[in-house]
């Protein structure tokens, strides 16, 4: 996710000085080739996560469950919601991405325009998904961190010594 979030202010820092007071590129070409890259390399650094990242969500669910409400960030719920919807779609989006690549000519293959084109529209499809993990992604280690923090339901309760009242008191 750090990666993710680096790529993203990468991009954000391009933007901003390839482009006019109006969002519009200076250079489309060039624009669009980095913005390709762009969403190379954040589905790149999302494979990492991606087998794990509904373990990841499960466990994240499991833990806000237990928090005391008065650790809870209001936010997380609907944090956790996104990345549920985003990895959703990213999935159904692979699914595609193998029938495409699949589907392609025999000589189509990584290097071949064929091949590159699907998998940079497929990218392309992937990325505002991608973002979604990159923006919300942390959400998982905060409540992580609160859990870890949070006294557990399991641990007794240290019992009250009573108050004791002075002899001279009477």
């Amino acid at each position: 996710m750090r990666d993710s979030k680096k790529i993203l202010d990468a991009w954000d820092a391009y933007s901003d000085e390839h482009t006019d007071l109006d969002g519009w590129p200076h250079d489309d070409h060039a624009y669009g080739l980095r913005a390709g890259q762009r969403d190379a390399d954040t589905a790149e650094a999302f494979e990492l996560l991606r087998y794990g990242a509904r373990h990841l969500l499960a466990t994240a669910e499991t833990q806000l469950a237990q928090l005391p409400e008065n650790t809870v960030q209001s936010r997380w719920v609907y944090q956790l919601g996104v990345l549920h919807t985003a990895l959703d779609r990213l999935d159904a989006l692979h699914e595609q991405w193998l029938t495409t690549r699949d589907a392609l000519p025999f000589t189509a293959k990584p290097g071949t325009a064929d091949f590159d084109d699907a998998l940079a529209e497929h990218h392309a499809e992937s990325w505002s998904y991608l973002d979604d993990w990159a923006t919300h992604g942390n959400v998982v280690r905060e409540i992580n961190s609160a859990a870890r923090k949070a006294p557990s339901p399991l641990a007794p309760t240290p019992a009250r010594t009573p108050v004791r009242r002075s002899a001279a008191r009477k």
